[in-house]
């Protein structure tokens, strides 16, 4: 009697996170299922009608869907390289018995410390054309003022600046914490051995710190693929002609731009689908070499 006492007893406790869960989680993705087979928009959000597949063929029959995916693939792999390389980088040399070292991390944690919608709008006043920083500095170097804002191109690039500059200091605290708990003595023993920095690097640092930082790159990858923050504030939703879309904020904008919310939902389905594909393979990988 005890026991199953104290079984109910921790069912009670647990039912509040669980009713949670169940109203900020699980009903949610229900709902967003079942209006994804649905017409639901503008016109008919009172009296949305079952259409099937419809919205899926239409995503995956838009020669434009295919293009934006392909910047999303660019956007996610060129922020979580640049991420990870300057997060690796600035932690080794962290690292160091170097002066001041408390207040250099102090002030390279700062972009991870801000609100994102603060600095994605500095970013885009700092890449105005005639009165941004960026451009400034440009001209007091003698370089030609870049359309940040205004060129297709330049417009994509502008959003992975900001965002570089936002998320290297979650890979590099990550990676500074894992570089503190190898042992001294690994070094000291290759040192003895006559290995050269780059042979350490490669040998030791590198091979301790990929159990920590391979689930941190899966995790900055999946935050990356759905940051709709920063490239909708930077280049103003999407301009130039919205050509500068990434998957998230297409889908963003065809729900509460042009209200096509079976469409998003149905779109939103897809977005989720893929990033599930994605920790499925990375997790039968690390089954692999586990």
């Amino acid at each position: 009697m005890a026991k199953a006492r104290q079984i109910r007893t921790a069912y009670l406790f647990l039912a509040p996170a669980v009713l949670v869960m169940l109203a900020v989680v699980l009903y949610p993705f229900v709902y967003n299922v079942a209006i994804s087979f649905s017409n639901m928009s503008l016109y008919h959000l009172r009296d949305p009608q079952f259409i099937g597949l419809e919205h899926y063929k239409t995503i995956f029959l838009e020669t434009e869907i295919w293009g934006i995916f392909g910047k999303t693939i660019v956007w996610t792999a060129v922020n979580v390289i640049s991420h990870l390389t300057l997060g690796i980088g600035l932690a080794l040399l962290l690292n160091q018995e170097v002066r001041g070292r408390a207040w250099f991390r102090a002030l390279l944690i700062l972009p991870w410390a801000m609100p994102q919608y603060i600095t994605a709008l500095t970013w885009k006043g700092m890449f105005n054309y005639e009165y941004g920083a960026v451009n400034l500095l440009l001209k007091a170097v003698h370089l030609p003022a870049v359309p940040w804002l205004s060129n297709e191109t330049w417009a994509f690039i502008a959003p992975i600046i900001a965002n570089v500059w936002l998320g290297f200091p979650f890979m590099m605290v990550v990676a500074l914490g894992a570089l503190q708990s190898i042992p001294k003595e690994m070094y000291e023993a290759a040192q003895l051995d006559g290995a050269n920095w780059w042979y350490q690097f490669r040998r030791i640092t590198l091979p301790m710190l990929k159990p920590v930082l391979a689930p941190a790159a899966v995790l900055g990858t999946i935050w990356t693929f759905n940051n709709l923050n920063v490239i909708w504030l930077v280049t103003n939703q999407g301009e130039p002609a919205d050509k500068t879309h990434i998957l998230v904020t297409y889908v963003y904008k065809a729900a509460f731009h042009y209200y096509r919310y079976g469409y998003a939902a149905a779109f939103s389905i897809v977005i989720f689908l893929i990033l599930l594909s994605f920790v499925v393979y990375y997790m039968r990988i690390q089954k692999e070499d586990a």
